[in-house]
């Protein structure tokens, strides 16, 4: 492994410049992202300002508030941004797929409040034809890796899309929610293996939620018991939540 790093040293994910091991981060890299921290939402993982008063110990965010969601919780490791936004893409549309070693240590603080309560993970899935394009699904790299991480069962193929939708990059929330809606199901091979488990749902990014929204209604229908979910970062919007 020495020869290997003399000869093509690790370098920073987000700047290229040469790092002390394989997946670590600059230090001029690290000042420009944003990591997610209590105060947040209990149920979505938004973040607050500053800690909001909870007879129940539990602060929710207005969105949550005002109606139920399908999943248990959701946190996210980092705000997106110009940094985790350049380095996502990367990673999901430039094959720059060793750059999930970077984000297991990110994923497993973020989820720290989760994994009492994971029996398996599973990935948002691509489209068949959009997989075929792209040679791999993020998100299944991710879950993988986390799931190795936490010693976790993983599988990779438990929901799958049963129709192509649009890219969401473009969409406003309501427009993504129509596009996503009733856009997943549970694969047949594995229903009974997730009945009554609770599911980590894993994405790169929870904009709006309605991807993991219908991911984890599919899921539910499907008779598992609890849905969590984990995505590398959120777009966080002034007076926002959810």
């Amino acid at each position: 492994m020495k020869i290997l790093d003399s000869v093509l040293p690790p370098r920073c994910p987000f700047s290229g410049e040469i790092v002390d091991s394989q997946g670590a981060v600059s230090p001029q890299s690290w000042a420009t992202l944003s990591f997610i921290t209590a105060p947040f939402c209990d149920g979505c993982g938004f973040p607050f300002e500053f800690a909001l008063p909870s007879n129940t110990g539990k602060a929710l965010c207005a969105a949550c508030l005002s109606h139920s969601q399908p999943f248990a919780k959701a946190r996210s490791a980092l705000v997106y941004n110009d940094a985790s936004r350049d380095f996502i893409l990367g990673f999901k549309h430039g094959d720059q797929t060793q750059n999930v070693v970077t984000m297991v240590p990110w994923l497993r603080a973020a989820g720290a409040d989760l994994w009492d309560d994971v029996d398996c993970v599973a990935p948002v899935p691509l489209h068949r034809w959009r997989l075929l394009r792209r040679r791999y699904n993020q998100a299944a790299l991710m879950g993988a890796a986390i799931a190795k991480d936490r010693q976790l069962q993983f599988i990779p193929d438990a929901l799958i899309r049963t129709r192509a939708t649009v890219t969401q990059g473009h969409l406003n929330a309501g427009e993504r929610a129509k596009n996503v809606h009733h856009a997943f199901a549970v694969s047949l091979k594995n229903a009974q293996k997730m009945r009554d488990k609770k599911i980590l749902l894993v994405d790169d990014v929870y904009t709006t939620g309605s991807t993991v929204i219908e991911c984890a209604k599919a899921l539910k229908k499907a008779g598992v018991a609890e849905v969590l979910v984990l995505t590398l970062a959120r777009v966080v919007r002034p007076s926002s939540g959810g």
